[in-house]
């Protein structure tokens, strides 16, 4: 039983019923119930307008059968489980194409780096018109995806339609081994470091700790301080947010699971090292923080280590196990209640921020026209501060590229939470400190 999503091993799953003295053991199987099952299963088979598969008819029974227990609890089959073991590994074979479903066509948001799509000039805006000489117009973007991926080695051919053009180009591609990024960093300003993770992969600790590198790199040694950023991220593997968590903190508690399940119920604490040093670190999260997400705003909130910014997160207090079943499909199942460090669980009530940040759509304010300082009157005094001199010795500078600061105006209308987030992160700085009290 594979348990990637809630970061634990678990035994078979068994219906459970407590003893005389308190231990559980497995309930009798219901004979009837069973018995009208299997009348139905038959009534179906022989009675249905059209023919049936019976693995079908038992198929849509599991799904029917776990999809109503819960909202997170659900039944995968073949196709489904590989496209779950995607977005756990980071990994598939096709070309590296991101693409959406935009006004009836198939368009390219990016080409990942180091694949076959940008090695090949695919650009973003791209309209991919053919898949394989089979026309891309009505398709489901899901199915467009399903067509792209195939197995490594084997080729494809894409119809591309560029903006200015009118006529399809034929792009020959060989699918490839394709890791999808779950983390993204950049430098805003010099020493101020953004980190975004998009979701909680298996390998996402890791990248983690390597994008810090690199942002402690271009910051000459190290940050001033860090925007984490965890807005619309889904959640994932759970081993991974505790690793993420742990990135930043030196002891205590990050998570505690319960459940009935052997294996279920854990706690996992933290271990010394915290990569940014005690700098100043911000984490923003909104309604789509969820799941691992919450994890890890819960642990960095309650060890008081982050300052939360933004709304309430999604409140998914639960962890699931995915078990792999006969024939390709798999069994995703609510196992635990997890818990953050204070002891509260967030199950269907979220995690609200420190500091309550909205999305805006901000503009900036136009300059009055003629307006004028104390320097542009004629005879004005002139400012008697002597200029500081400059420090002796060449000035260190940090290794690679020089980073480009964000605008603080162009930030503030691309991302109103970010530039707000940026302010209270410079605030932390300016005193010293992390610490919500």
């Amino acid at each position: 039983m594979l348990a990637l999503v809630c970061g634990a091993a678990v035994g078979a799953a068994l219906p459970f019923a407590r003893n005389a003295i308190g231990v559980e053991q497995a309930e009798p199987l219901p004979l009837q119930e069973l018995h009208s099952f299997t009348q139905a299963l038959d009534i179906i088979g022989s009675r249905f307008v059209d023919p049936v598969p019976t693995d079908k008819l038992i198929e849509h029974a599991l799904r029917g059968m776990v999809d109503g227990l819960e909202p997170h609890s659900h039944y995968l089959d073949k196709t489904e489980f590989a496209d779950w073991n995607v977005s756990t590994t980071g990994k598939y074979a096709g070309v590296g194409i991101e693409v959406e479903m935009r006004d009836g066509f198939l368009r390219v948001v990016s080409a990942m780096d180091h694949t076959p799509a940008s090695a090949a000039g695919i650009q973003p805006g791209d309209i991919i018109a053919f898949i394989d000489g089979k026309p891309t117009s009505g398709l489901q973007l899901k199915d467009a995806i399903d067509r792209m991926r195939g197995t490594a080695g084997t080729r494809i051919k894409l119809g591309l339609v560029r903006a200015g053009t009118s006529t399809a180009v034929e792009v020959e591609l060989k699918r490839e081994m394709v890791k999808v990024a779950s983390v993204h960093s950049k430098m805003l300003e010099p020493g101020i470091g953004y980190l975004r993770i998009t979701n909680f992969a298996s390998d996402t600790g890791d990248s983690v700790t390597e994008e810090l590198g690199k942002l402690q790199q271009q910051a000459g040694g190290e940050l001033r301080g860090l925007i984490l950023d965890l807005r619309n991220n889904p959640g994932g593997v759970v081993n991974a947010a505790v690793k993420v968590s742990d990135d930043f903190l030196e002891h205590g508690k990050i998570v505690v699971q319960s459940g009935r399940a052997p294996g279920a119920s854990h706690e996992y604490d933290a271990t010394p090292g915290d990569l940014l040093k005690g700098q100043p670190l911000v984490a923003m999260v909104n309604g789509g923080t969820a799941s691992a997400a919450e994890i890890v705003a819960g642990a960095l909130q309650d060890q008081k280590r982050a300052v939360l910014v933004g709304s309430g997160t999604f409140g998914k207090g639960l962890v699931q196990s995915v078990s792999p079943l006969p024939g390709g499909g798999a069994l995703v199942l609510t196992i635990a209640r997890y818990y953050t460090p204070s002891g509260r669980s967030i199950q269907a009530e979220g995690i609200q921020p420190d500091v309550q940040i909205v999305p805006m759509q901000v503009t900036a304010a136009e300059t009055r026209p003629g307006a004028v300082s104390e320097a542009d009157l004629h005879g004005s005094l002139k400012n008697e501060t002597p200029k500081p001199k400059a420090a002796p010795g060449p000035a260190a500078k940090p290794a690679g590229p020089e980073p480009k600061p964000e605008d603080p105006a162009a930030l503030a209308e691309s991302d109103y939470v970010l530039y707000n987030s940026m302010l209270v992160l410079k605030g932390l700085i300016a005193a010293g400190g992390t610490h919500t009290g």
